[in-house]
């Protein structure tokens, strides 16, 4: 059971649309400089889930989030905190871009990303794990949040 959503290139996608409508409808500047420079800090924080996700995944052979089964459950690190620190850090990038650039329409962006991510891969990715590692599983949503 695959998904057909794919997070990364969507991911991706909303860090350009963001620069788009910021350049091409920018509406509102709320946020101004030098304070634009904290969403610098966001932005770069937000990548170290995702990069300590990818070297885990690596170390373990587990295939990417939300593209196959995994072939074990990861409980440890970041994992202790969130049960998805993957999507928080991407949303954390995007919020970081949005305060960055300062301007209204871009804060659009990280809202519906989240929307989206709560909508499709969240709950699908939930029952492979249930299914995949059933008690196990379960014990684990128990004690950690979906998001922190």
């Amino acid at each position: 059971m695959k998904l057909k959503f794919d997070v990364a290139n969507t991911f991706l996608a909303c860090i350009v649309l963001n620069i788009i409508l910021h350049c091409f409808i920018p509406i509102k500047q709320i946020i101004s400089y030098p304070y634009t420079y904290i969403g610098l800090i966001f932005f770069i924080l937000g990548w170290i889930p995702n990069i300590w996700i990818y070297l885990i995944y690596r170390k373990y052979k587990n295939p990417v989030p939300a593209k196959d089964t995994p072939k074990v459950l990861i409980t440890s690190g970041l994992f202790k905190i969130s049960r998805n620190p993957n999507y928080l850090g991407m949303i954390i990038t995007l919020f970081g871009e949005a305060i960055f650039l300062g301007s209204l329409i871009v804060f659009i962006i990280p809202v519906l990303f989240f929307i989206l991510i709560n909508i499709t891969n969240i709950p699908f990715e939930e029952r492979v794990l249930e299914r995949k590692f059933g008690r196990k599983y379960l014990n684990y949503k128990r004690r950690v949040r979906r998001w922190i």
